[in-house]
C-alpha cells in the first residue's frame, strides 16, 4: 500500500498534520498502535492556551530547588532511581531556563500561540464540532498574597511584551465568577482569551473523523518498523508494508524510539501526569478550568465530571504508575471546591514529550531525506497541534511558511 506521506502518531499533533497535508493535495496514511486521541491528547486539561507564550522553565531559585529535591512540593515528583537516566536532559533543561533563553523560547512560542485558536476553530468548524468550545477563559487561584503579587508582575511583562491579556481579581471577584469556590483563596488572575473543551478526546476523534472524510486512511502499525524502501520509507502493517516518500514522526513521548532506529539521538524526556474525575458535591459546578497555583494542579469541568490533573512526575517513561501527586493534591482540591466520590476506577497516566530548550521540533530531520519531525510540544500538544501541523505541511509542500521555522529545527542539539 502506498501514499505520499505516512504520519506516525494519531494524537492531536499527528491528526492535525495529516489534515493539513490532505488539504494541500497529499495522500496520507495515519499510523498508530491504538485509536485516535487515546494517549496524552485524551487526558489533558482541555485548555487551548492562547496565552502560552512563556514555557515552563526549570526552577533556578535555590529554595525551590531544595524543596523539589526532597519532593516537598505537590507540583513535582522525582523518582531518584531515574535521575541518572534523566540527568543529561535535565541539566540541559536547567541551562536553557536562564532568563535570556526563556525569553528566546517565548519568542519561538509567540507565532504558534497567536494562531493556535484560529487553527483549532478552522478544524472544529470543518468537523462540525465548533460548539464544543467554551469561551470562558481559565482562572489561576492564589492562596498567598505575595504569590499573587509576583504573578501580576510577571503577567504585566507578558502583556507589555506580547500582548497577553489578564484580569486581576480579589477573593470576592473570584467568587463572583465561580460561586462554589471556597477555602483560603486570596485572589486570582483570569486569563480571558483561552478556550476550553469539555472532552478533549472527543475533539481529537472528531478531527480524526474529518481526516477520514477528507480522504485520509488510518491503520494500525508499529512505528519502530520504519525502514528505508526504494520509494522512500516503509512501515510494517498487519496487511503488509505501507510505503511513502515522506514520513512524519508525531509520536510525542515515543518519538525518540523511532528516531533511534535511524541512528538519531534527541534529548527527549517526559513529564508524566495523572488525572482523576470526581462528581461534584450537591449543586457545585465550575464554569471554567481553575489552576491552584500552590498545588500545581488543575480542576476542569468535563463531561465525565470534574477532572483533577496533576503537575509533573520525572521518571522513566514506561515506569509503573505512582500517582502520589493525586493523593497530595486531592485534599487541596477539596478545600476549594466541593467534590464527591471518584468516577474513575483507577487514575489515568499520560506522558508529556519535552525537549530541554522547551521548543518543539518541527521540520525535516537533517540527513534523512523524506523524514520529518513534529513533536516535543511539552504541555501544549493539544493547544499547538493544529498550528504546528499547518507549519509542517507548509514546509513539506514548499509553501511560504507563516513564520520562520528556524527556532524549531531538528539539528539544534547536534
Amino acid at each position: 500500500m502506498k501514499a505520499d506521506c505516512i504520519v506516525l502518531g494519531a494524537g492531536m499533533v499527528g491528526i492535525s498534520a495529516g489534515i493539513h497535508l490532505l488539504k494541500r493535495g497529499r495522500s496520507v496514511i495515519l499510523v498508530d498502535r491504538r485509536g485516535a486521541a487515546e494517549e496524552t491528547s485524551y487526558g489533558n486539561t482541555g485548555i487551548i492556551q492562547t496565552e502560552a507564550i512563556m514555557p515552563y522553565a526549570f526552577p533556578r531559585q535555590l529554595k525551590k530547588l531544595m524543596t523539589y529535591s526532597v519532593n516537598g512540593a505537590p507540583e513535582a515528583n522525582w523518582h531518584y532511581s531515574a535521575l541518572a537516566h534523566l540527568a543529561p536532559s535535565l541539566y540541559q533543561y536547567w541551562r536553557n531556563s536562564s532568563p535570556d533563553k526563556v525569553a528566546a523560547a517565548s519568542r519561538a512560542f509567540r507565532p504558534l500561540a497567536s494562531l493556535c485558536l484560529a487553527e483549532h476553530e478552522a478544524l472544529a468548524n470543518h468537523a462540525g464540532v465548533d460548539g464544543m468550545m467554551r469561551r470562558t477563559g481559565y482562572l489561576r487561584l492564589f492562596r498567598e498574597q505575595s504569590a499573587l503579587d509576583a504573578a501580576i508582575q510577571t503577567d504585566a511583562k507578558l502583556r507589555d511584551t506580547f500582548g497577553v491579556k489578564f484580569e486581576t481579581l480579589d477573593a470576592a471577584g473570584v467568587r463572583a465568577l465561580e460561586p462554589h469556590i471556597e477555602g483560603p483563596i486570596v485572589g486570582g488572575i483570569l486569563m480571558p482569551e483561552p478556550v476550553s473543551i469539555g472532552d478533549p478526546g472527543r475533539l481529537g476523534k472528531a478531527y480524526a473523523a474529518l481526516f477520514l472524510k477528507l480522504g485520509g486512511r488510518m491503520m494500525t502499525g508499529d512505528a519502530r518498523t520504519l525502514a528505508r524502501s526504494p520509494g522512500g520509507w516503509s512501515i510494517g502493517n498487519v496487511d503488509g508494508p505501507i510505503e511513502a516518500r515522506d514520513v512524519v514522526i508525531a509520536l510525542g513521548a515515543w518519538s525518540d524510539d523511532v528516531l533511534g532506529t535511524q541512528g538519531i539521538k534527541v534529548p527527549l524526556f517526559v513529564k508524566r501526569g495523572y488525572h482523576m474525575h470526581f462528581k461534584p458535591r450537591g449543586n457545585a459546578s465550575l464554569a471554567r478550568p481553575i489552576l491552584d497555583v500552590s498545588g500545581g494542579y488543575c480542576l476542569t469541568p468535563m463531561t465525565k465530571g470534574i477532572r483533577l490533573t496533576t503537575g509533573a512526575e520525572f521518571t522513566w517513561r514506561d515506569a509503573e504508575p505512582t500517582p502520589v501527586q493525586l493523593r497530595k493534591v486531592e485534599p487541596m482540591a477539596r478545600e476549594i471546591l466541593p467534590l464527591a466520590e471518584k468516577v474513575d476506577p483507577e487514575p489515568w497516566l499520560g506522558r508529556r514529550p519535552c525537549l530541554p530548550d522547551m521548543v518543539p521540533m518541527i521540520g525535516p530531520v537533517v540527513g534523512k531525506k523524506g523524514l520529518w519531525a513534529d513533536f516535543g510540544h511539552q504541555h501544549w500538544g493539544f493547544t499547538l497541534g493544529p498550528v504546528t501541523g499547518r507549519l509542517l505541511a507548509e514546509m513539506m509542500t514548499g509553501e511560504a511558511t507563516f513564520t520562520d521555522p528556524f527556532p524549531y529545527r531538528t539539528d539544534r542539539f547536534s
